[in-house]
């Protein structure tokens, strides 16, 4: 299933894309994606009806795939090429740390660069979202708990992440742009065989492939079960692979104008642009 939500904002219907590639209003029967909603009894409900007799919908704008989550967690340094570029260990356990829920966007929502942003960074990434809930999940039953993934373009502002006495979520949460799709797991032939490409202002900066994650899906859903509950709609962006501006000898960071896309096999594409506050 590949679920998405249009409309502007405060007004998104729930959309299915259909298996000719058609949008189809499925709101009669799922209000929204959110806490309430993310659970496998609304996805089998989903998929045992017959999409084609759903309306068509036109829209202008893509929201974020999930609305109003409780968490939105992230993983640092989860692949090594990129942890070698910024001169960091590796460690036998994943950096965690959060992103406000107030960061959201929609995928091609354009993003606000904060006046005294020096630094503003990229960060392509897979994430998945949880569909139900969890706590102490044995590895061997962590996929069980994953409802879908999405994109993520993990903004960071590296001077507030690096230099201001730690708490990377300071540095973490100018933007957080989600989707277009959140794509149930059997929509995807293999989880650690996706590529992952950024490029900005057409040129090629950032490119992987799940294969290549230090910790997994698998573990990072165990691993982080083991400290908290998860709940339906948790966000957990899984990490980037190398390219991100940092790794730079002479790094010129993001700033007003510039133009990033975005793509993530089965996941679909983004396109933002920085924008001054």
């Amino acid at each position: 299933m590949r679920l998405l939500r249009v409309g502007d904002p405060g007004n998104e219907k729930v959309a299915v894309v259909d298996k000719k590639g058609i949008h189809r209003d499925v709101s009669k029967i799922l209000k929204d994606l959110n806490p309430e909603t993310i659970n496998f009894k609304n996805l089998d409900k989903l998929e045992n009806t017959n999409l084609e007799d759903y309306p068509k919908i036109e829209f202008k704008r893509i929201a974020s795939p999930v609305n109003k989550p409780l968490d939105f967690f992230a993983i640092g340094l989860n692949y090594k090429l990129h942890a070698q570029k910024t001169k960091s260990l590796i460690k036998n356990e994943p950096i965690v740390f959060n992103k406000s829920v107030g960061c959201i966007l929609g995928p091609n929502d354009p993003v606000k660069k904060p006046k005294n942003s020096r630094k503003l960074d990229h960060e392509i990434e897979v994430a998945i979202v949880i569909g139900k809930k969890g706590k102490n999940i044995k590895k061997e039953n962590a996929l069980d708990y994953i409802f879908g993934l999405c994109i993520c373009n993990d903004y960071s502002e590296r001077d507030w992440q690096k230099n201001r006495n730690g708490q990377w979520v300071k540095g973490k949460s100018i933007a957080g742009n989600l989707g277009p799709l959140l794509v149930t797991k059997d929509e995807i032939k293999n989880l650690y065989d996706m590529n992952l490409k950024l490029s900005l202002n057409g040129k090629k900066r950032q490119s992987g492939n799940t294969k290549e994650l230090i910790f997994n899906f698998e573990f990072l859903v165990s691993y982080l079960s083991d400290f908290l509950t998860l709940y339906p709609g948790t966000i957990i962006t899984t990490g980037t692979p190398s390219g991100t501006i940092m790794e730079d000898r002479n790094p010129e960071f993001l700033k007003h104008g510039d133009k990033l896309f975005l793509e993530v096999d089965y996941l679909g594409q983004q396109k933002q642009q920085i924008i001054d506050e």
